[in-house]
């Protein structure tokens, strides 16, 4: 009896996934609740789990294909032996087996043909196919899937490098005459190879969490009526603070003392002073927010995710920085839920990690606003009519023109200036 491996719900408004890769090949053991295949959503990144213990017996579905809730997967047989679509090679040579004795004896010491080479009888019924069909070699061909595993896109990308070849090679030559004294010419170099040895261009689909953020940037740009206003922080005060206390503080609290969290607390303090920026329209109506749930941007290697603070005003420097940063291993790790990538009411995206001076941040929709940090970098400033050496960041609001005023945008920014440059603002909430 064969049990399915079925697409599980993937969480609210979300009807549909891709196929991200497949961690288990046709006839491997399974034992309960291990890993099968890596699901890939416009939000999130999934991985389905075994259900049962077994093997598996099929795959139905192959790497970069979209499927939808409760669609079959692949099925986990029990027991030892996987269901293959076609006869394993030595099923298939048991006869030729049994009848060797009957033939001549030359015959039977002559050597058997080589069997055909491991990878491919590992192959994925579609990748097989596709070998098949063009009559390609699986162990010639450059495999990029897990654990060396040839995807269908190897074997595409293969074909489309060797189409060229094979037209140079189809093209009809002059015959040679009897008064050709010269050498024909040479023909026209090449181009140069690729710096990597690989093709020149390369062409990969764009992954449903790429694709996400593509729509969504732009759904900001096309709907917002979008502006930056931009100011500066001396990160002195907040440097020596950090200095002073940052090695009792993770001694105290098991967690680094890092700048996020005096720039989640400083915008709190200007969201409620400017309750707009943690605005955000519906309709016709403008929905003003008496909570505080930060986005903090973070890169990942499959694009960039904004998880949620919940409720950061309620939260102390210690649980703030705590949470961050379970957040981004679970964002890098591709283990976030929708819950947590969800309803948020302002973002900070903070550059400065990259190496950026100055930005321009996007909108995060519905948001109304987005705070860009940039990296601090000593600088030159007049301080008390004396230039001075300072540790200076670039800070950069992006807000929707539509619910904010520009006094609004300017004044916000202002706050959180203030509080940055003198920490005991935040404390006061002044």
């Amino acid at each position: 009896m064969a049990t399915e491996i079925v697409v599980p719900a993937l969480g609210e408004s979300v009807t549909e996934a891709t196929v991200a890769q497949w961690m288990k090949s046709v006839g491997d053991p399974i034992a309960v609740d291990d890993p099968l295949v890596e699901l890939e959503t416009d939000k999130v990144t999934l991985e389905v789990y075994a259900s049962a213990a077994g093997t598996l017996g099929e795959i139905r579905v192959e790497q970069g294909e979209t499927v939808e809730v409760g669609a079959v997967l692949g099925l986990i047989n029990e027991g030892g032996a996987a269901a293959q679509a076609k006869p394993s090679p030595s099923k298939a040579e048991a006869p030729a087996q049994e009848k060797a004795p009957e033939k001549a004896p030359e015959k039977a010491a002559a050597p058997e043909p080589a069997p055909k080479p491991a990878a491919a009888e590992s192959l994925a019924p579609a990748v097989r196919k596709l070998v098949e069909e063009n009559g390609l070699e699986p162990s010639a061909i450059p495999a990029s899937g897990k654990d060396g595993r040839l995807t269908k896109g190897d074997v595409l990308s293969f074909l489309e490098r060797r189409r060229p070849d094979e037209a140079r090679s189809a093209e009809p030559k002059p015959a040679a005459t009897p008064t050709e004294a010269r050498p024909a010419p040479s023909p026209p170099p090449s181009p140069p190879p690729s710096p990597t040895g690989g093709a020149r261009e390369e062409r990969v689909r764009m992954t449903r969490l790429r694709k996400r953020i593509a729509e969504r940037l732009k759904q900001a740009q096309n709907t917002a009526a979008m502006l930056t206003t931009f100011n500066e922080v001396d990160m002195s005060n907040i440097m020596a603070v950090r200095s002073q206390f940052k090695d009792s503080f993770e001694k105290k609290h098991g967690v680094k003392l890092g700048f996020m969290s005096f720039f989640v607390k400083a915008c709190i303090v200007a969201l409620k002073e400017i309750p707009a920026v943690n605005a955000e329209i519906d309709g016709d109506d403008i929905v003003y927010k008496n909570h505080y749930d930060i986005g903090v941007a973070v890169g990942t290697e499959q694009g960039l995710v904004v998880p949620v603070v919940r409720d950061a005003d309620r939260m102390s420097f210690a649980e703030i920085e705590a949470e961050i940063t379970e957040l981004g291993r679970k964002a890098r790790d591709g283990k976030l839920t929708i819950d947590e990538l969800t309803g948020g009411t302002f973002t900070i995206s903070n550059g400065g990690v990259y190496g950026s001076l100055m930005s321009t941040p996007i909108l995060n929709p519905p948001q109304s606003g987005i705070l860009g940090m940039h990296k601090s970098q000593m600088r030159p400033v007049a301080v008390d009519g004396k230039v001075e050496i300072r540790p200076m960041m670039y800070l950069a609001l992006s807000y929707d023109h539509r619910v904010i005023d520009g006094r609004e945008a300017v004044t916000f920014l202002v706050r959180v200036k203030e509080c940055l440059e003198d920490p005991q603002r935040i404390l006061l909430e002044m």
